[in-house]
C-alpha cells in the first residue's frame, strides 16, 4: 500500500488530512502515520471509503508503487495528453540535425484557434478547452521551428496558446503543469516584443507562482511588470486593463501573507484604472470595476474577514461582466458561498453553491476551494435544512 499515493491523491481532491480523516471516520494522526508510511490500512471497509472519498480506485492505493503514480491520480484526465503534447520534443531533435518541420497550420490559424480554446476556458468548458489545447501545443511547437518561427506574430501566437494553457491548468489543480506552460507564455511573450503581451504572461505567471505557496514572488513578479508596463502605458483599453489586473495579481499575492496595508492600497489603485476602463474583457483580463470587488471578495476570505465578504459578495453585479465570462460570473457564487460557510449560514451557501452548479457544473467539480467548502459543510451537516447537500458533493466527487 502507498501512503504517498493516498496523500497525492488527497491534495488533488483540495482536502487537508483533518478533513480527509473525518470523512472515513478516523484521526487526523492515524492518517498522518497513513501517508507517511508508518501505519497500513487493513480495514478493507476503510480502504473503500478512502478510494471513494479520492475518487480513485482501491488498486491504486493497494498497488505497489510504480513510475505511472502521477498520472493515476489525476482527477483531469485531459491533463495527460497536454502533458505529452508539451514533453514531445521530437520536432527540436530534428532542428538540431538540420531539418526543419513544417508549421501545420498558420499563424492567423494558430491564434484564432488559441482564441477559441481560451473562450471555453473562460465559459468554464474545462473538457472541450483541454481536448483543443494538445494539437495547439503541437502546433505552436511545429510552428516556432518553422522558417520564420521567431516573427513576432508567432511568438505572440505561441505565447497565446501557453497562456490559455497555465490558465486551464491553474483552475483544474495542475500546478506543476501550470508553471511550465506559464513560463513558456512569458518566454515566447517577451520574444514577440509586444509590451502588453509580456504583460498578459507575467499576469498569468503570478497567480501561478502565489498558489506554488511563493507569494513574495508573486508580488514582486506583478508589480515589476506593472512598473514595466507603465514606463510606456498609453491610455487604451487593453493596455490600462492588463495594468489593472497586474495589480489584481498582487492583491492575491499580498492577501496570502495575511497583508492588509499591501491589500487596501492595491484594491484603491486597481479601482481607480477600472474607473478608466469599465468592464471589458481586454486581452482575457476581464478586468474592470466588477473584478476589482471580486478581488476585493476573495482577499477578504483570504484575510479571514467573512463579514466583509459577505457584504462585497451581496453587493456585486456578476452579470455586469461581459458576455462569455462564465466562469467569474460563477466565481462570485462560489466566494459568497465559501463566506456564507465561515459565517456558518450553511443553508444559504449550499443554495449558492447549487446556483453555482447550475452554471458551471465543471467548475464546481475542480475548484478545489469548493471542495473544501462542501467537506466542511459535511462535517456539520443538518439533512433536514440543506436536503441537497450530499447529492451535490456526490456530483461534486467530494464523496
Amino acid at each position: 500500500m502507498s501512503g504517498e499515493r493516498i496523500a497525492r491523491a488527497r491534495r488533488r481532491r483540495g482536502l487537508s488530512q483533518a478533513v480527509l480523516a473525518g470523512l472515513v471516520g478516523r484521526s487526523e494522526s492515524w492518517l498522518s502515520q497513513v501517508e507517511r508510511g508508518k501505519r497500513r490500512v487493513d480495514s478493507h471497509e476503510v480502504l473503500t471509503r478512502l478510494a471513494d472519498v479520492l475518487r480513485i480506485d482501491i488498486d491504486e492505493i493497494t498497488a505497489p508503487a510504480g513510475n505511472n503514480d502521477e498520472e493515476t491520480m489525476r482527477a483531469y484526465k485531459p491533463a495527460d495528453e497536454i502533458e505529452r503534447a508539451m514533453l514531445r520534443y521530437d520536432e527540436a531533435a530534428a532542428a538540431v540535425g538540420g531539418g526543419h518541420p513544417q508549421a501545420t497550420v498558420s499563424v492567423r490559424h494558430l491564434r484564432e484557434n488559441a482564441l477559441s480554446a481560451y473562450r471555453s476556458y473562460q465559459a468554464a468548458r474545462y473538457e472541450d478547452a483541454g481536448r483543443m489545447l494538445p494539437a495547439l501545443i503541437r502546433d505552436a511547437e511545429a510552428a516556432a521551428r518553422a522558417p520564420g518561427g521567431d516573427s513576432p506574430a508567432a511568438c505572440e501566437a505561441r505565447a497565446m496558446v501557453y497562456d490559455t494553457a497555465a490558465a486551464l491548468l491553474h483552475r483544474v489543480g495542475e500546478p506543476a503543469l501550470a508553471w511550465a506552460a506559464a513560463d513558456r507564455a512569458l518566454s515566447a511573450a517577451e520574444q514577440s516584443g509586444t509590451p502588453a503581451r509580456a504583460a498578459v504572461a507575467a499576469w498569468r505567471l503570478a497567480y501561478v507562482v502565489n498558489s506554488r505557496k511563493h507569494p513574495a514572488a508573486a508580488l514582486d513578479m506583478a508589480m515589476t511588470a506593472a512598473g514595466a508596463l507603465e514606463a510606456s502605458l498609453r491610455p487604451v483599453p487593453e493596455q490600462l486593463s492588463v495594468y489593472g489586473a497586474l495589480h489584481l495579481a498582487a492583491v492575491n499575492a499580498a492577501a496570502s501573507v495575511y497583508d492588509h496595508a499591501t491589500v487596501t492600497t492595491l484594491l484603491a489603485k486597481a479601482a481607480e484604472i477600472a474607473s478608466q476602463t469599465g468592464n471589458g474583457n481586454y486581452l482575457g483580463t476581464a478586468f474592470g470595476p466588477v473584478n476589482v470587488a471580486m478581488h476585493a471578495l476573495s482577499a477578504a476570505l483570504n484575510l479571514g474577514d467573512a463579514k466583509t465578504a459577505v457584504e462585497t459578495g451581496e453587493s456585486l453585479d456578476p452579470d455586469a461582466l461581459p458576455a462569455g465570462c462564465t466562469a467569474r460570473r460563477t466565481q462570485v457564487r462560489l466566494d459568497l458561498a465559501r463566506a456564507y460557510a465561515m459565517r456558518k449560514q450553511d443553508a444559504a451557501a449550499v443554495n449558492l453553491l447549487l446556483a453555482a452548479e447550475r452554471m458551471s457544473p465543471q467548475l464546481v467539480r475542480y475548484d478545489a476551494r469548493t471542495r473544501d467548502v462542501l467537506s466542511l459543510l459535511l462535517r456539520r451537516e443538518h439533512q433536514p435544512s440543506t436536503p441537497e447537500l450530499r447529492p451535490l458533493a456526490r456530483r461534486a466527487g467530494v464523496i
